[in-house]
């Protein structure tokens, strides 16, 4: 297809369904009008020609009984005057004709006439008109019945202008019942084209709101065709994405309170067996080293024990949009150095950034991104660790890298997944899975957001944006 004939082609269901209805009709009152016009045509012409031969043949017939055989000119020219105008009469070498005639009869008509000896009809067309050419040829009859040529031809010129007249208005009476159905044609399409579409309409409603999340969203199934039968469809469909989505969703809901319920049982002994591992920690230099070995793996067991459950409490706090900020303006470099100090980390990474960047956001909370991002790096990575602070008049970028070997390429869609590790023989790593995943939550929950890639030479780049001043009042945090 042409890009022309592409451009001009009905885009929407509805153009193409009326243009088809009014293709159909029009060409199917066009065919019927055309056909009538042609048959109608037909009989005038056939009519016109039976009774102009019949005229011919009555008037030469009556004459024939006055002519005086062998006939001489005189008598030649007296048929010819009783036949009429337009006629040309042959004996031999003789004629009489008058001045159209001679002009239009052809010798394939003479030829025809002399063949057959009856009555032979042609139709020409000279100087823009119509004709009808008549040959007659005389007989002579004998006394036994017997019919011989007498060798006089009698040609008959008639014009047939007046039938075409009558065949043209026919063509136009055609033309104009045609353009007549095409107005309506077009109001019955539209007609038609509205109720088919109805149930269509109603269909794409219904699954625009099923995509929006309403999954109650249903139509009433309309008569018993395949469009009903397509609603009714779609009903089970959806009916069936409700029941799995809300069984789905009662499983999410019993695991996450399932997660919380054991993380808050878990605080209190947890507490109190931390409590219990650092006293036996401090105790575990005066032990004997079999002991103490066995002292340090349930003190080091117990803090991820600690740090697991904290980190489940977290999520669960999240799964139930129970989180709020507590924001406040503060310098998002001397923020960054805390959390370094904090965690004994500022001889083992470089901080890069200028003073006085100041952001509005949860100080906690960018300090539990910050570690988890940082602790990733000295985690997984190889030193230096750099982390640069930057800032547009929009937004803060915080950039943490290290010289590592870098994310896989199938590691890298899922290093914020909960639970995820890229190496799925070290179960034993210090960290729960759950760092990543709620370093992004607590982005997203700025209007921010982390993204995860490749440094230029070598090594992962965590990326974290942040808004300057994420609006809106400010929230405190429920529950910590």
């Amino acid at each position: 297809m042409s890009p022309v004939l592409g451009r001009l082609r009905p885009r929407g269901l509805r153009p193409r369904l009326v243009v088809a209805f009014v293709l159909v009709t029009v060409l199917g009152a066009a065919a019927t009008a055309w056909a009538g016009a042609g048959s109608a045509a037909t009989a005038l012409v056939d009519g016109a020609q039976e009774r102009i031969t019949g005229e011919v043949a009555d008037r030469v017939g009556a004459a024939a009984p006055e002519l005086a055989y062998p006939p001489d000119q005189d008598a030649l020219d007296r048929l010819r005057r009783d036949v009429g105008p337009n006629t040309l009469v042959t004996y031999e070498d003789m004629r009489s004709a008058d001045d159209t005639g001679p002009r239009l009869v052809t010798d394939a008509l003479r030829g025809a006439v002399r063949e057959r000896y009856r009555i032979t009809v042609q139709r020409v067309a000279a100087d823009g008109r119509p004709w009808l050419l008549v040959g007659v040829p005389l007989m002579i009859t004998a006394p036994d019945g017997g019919r011989t040529p007498s060798g006089i031809e009698v040609y008959a010129v008639r014009d047939l202008s007046g039938v075409q007249d009558q065949v043209d208005a026919l063509t136009r009476a055609a033309a104009g019942a045609s353009a007549l159905a095409l107005v309506p044609a077009v109001l019955l399409a539209l007609l038609a084209a509205r109720g088919v579409l109805r149930p269509v309409r109603d269909l794409r409603d219904t699954a625009r709101r099923l995509a929006g999340g309403d999954l109650g969203a249903r139509t009433a199934p309309q008569g018993a065709d395949e469009l009903a039968e397509l609603t009714a469809t779609v009903n089970e469909m959806a009916e069936s994405v409700q029941t799995s989505m809300a069984e789905m969703e009662r499983m999410r809901a019993d695991a996450r309170r399932f997660a919380s319920d054991v993380s808050h049982e878990l605080r209190t002994p947890l507490s109190t067996l931390t409590a219990v591992v650092e006293v036996l920690a401090t105790a575990s230099d005066r032990m004997e080293p079999d002991d103490r070995e066995s002292v340090e793996l349930a003190v080091t067991e117990t803090r991820r024990l600690v740090g697991l459950v904290e980190d489940l409490m977290e999520v669960s706090r999240f799964d139930a949009g129970s989180v709020r900020l507590r924001v406040e303006e503060f310098d998002a470099v001397g923020a960054v150095r805390d959390c370094l100090r904090a965690r004994g980390w500022l001889d083992r990474v470089e901080l890069e950034g200028v003073e006085g960047i100041t952001l509005r956001a949860d100080r906690r909370r960018l300090d539990v991104v910050v570690a988890n991002l940082v602790g990733n790096a000295l985690r997984h990575g190889e030193p230096p660790v750099r982390v640069r602070v930057t800032a547009t008049p929009e937004e803060v970028r915080i950039e943490v890298t290290d010289d590592g070997p870098g994310l896989p390429e199938e590691v890298r869609p899922h290093v914020f997944d909960r639970f995820y590790k890229a190496d799925t023989a070290r179960a034993r790593t210090p960290g729960s899975g759950l760092g990543l995943a709620i370093a992004a939550e607590n982005a997203r929950l700025h209007g921010g957001g982390i993204t995860a890639e490749n440094a230029g030479g070598g090594g992962a780049r965590f990326v974290l944006r942040l808004p300057r001043d994420p609006g809106g009042q400010e929230k405190q945090e429920e529950g910590s």
